[in-house]
């Protein structure tokens, strides 16, 4: 009798395997100290085979950076319904972030730190992911405000920067909470939420902060 062949492992899947590895010790290494070696080996895989599927490490960084860039946007979408009110929906949203980049720190550091500071085209790449998410909220936003005011004409722009400092702030506090012992994506997206709905909740109510006059301010 010959030899009995084994299945040969399809081409998407090796190439989620190698993605895998590559996150991980790009996530953990850093882009420039990672090497092609150290995803092959990881992946259980020819250095070759990574250049066959992914072409050089720079492809291989933009795929990693797609792909987490993708399953974080459909986790923070995925968590939300629409039927909810407004400060529900935007806990469930906060939650799934968090609870995201903390399942996911090597992806996280990908997406956050190593991606933007390595020049184009991967800034661009998280620059796009990070409008996505921005516009996300800005409509969960704006669609609560319009309603609080009765005003369907009230324009994106009042809240456009909220949402921007709310994602900023996301951000920062997913770095804090995983390097932080003790601190669940729970107990995160709870942090934020006191921070930020007080001042939703004025926004809503019409009620702003207001400046201080120039004149005013320069007298000290």
């Amino acid at each position: 009798m010959g030899a009995v062949k084994t299945k040969r492992m399809p081409r998407a899947v090796r190439e989620q395997q190698m993605l895998d590895a590559a996150v991980r010790t790009f996530g953990r290494r850093g882009y420039m100290a990672a090497s092609m070696d150290e995803v092959a080996e990881l992946a259980g895989v020819s250095k070759p085979l990574v250049y066959l599927y992914l072409n050089s490490k720079e492809d291989l960084f933009t795929a990693c950076i797609r792909r987490e860039s993708a399953a974080l946007v459909a986790a923070i979408r995925s968590g939300i319904r629409p039927e909810l009110p407004a400060d529900r929906q935007l806990w469930d949203g906060l939650r799934a972030f968090f609870t995201h980049t903390s399942h996911y720190p090597d992806a996280w550091s990908v997406l956050h730190l190593q991606a933007r500071t390595h020049g184009e085209p991967f800034a661009s790449e998280v620059a796009a992911m990070r409008a996505d998410i921005v516009e996300f909220v800005t409509q969960l936003i704006v669609v609560a405000a319009r309603e609080a005011h009765r005003d369907p004409d009230l324009p994106e722009s009042e809240v456009a920067g909220v949402a921007e400092a709310l994602v900023g702030a996301a951000e920062s506090l997913a770095d804090w909470a995983n390097t932080t012992p003790g601190v669940s994506a729970r107990q995160a997206a709870a942090t934020l939420m006191n921070f930020a709905w007080a001042g939703l909740g004025d926004l809503m109510e019409g009620r702003r902060w207001t400046p201080p006059d120039p004149a005013q301010e320069a007298a000290g």
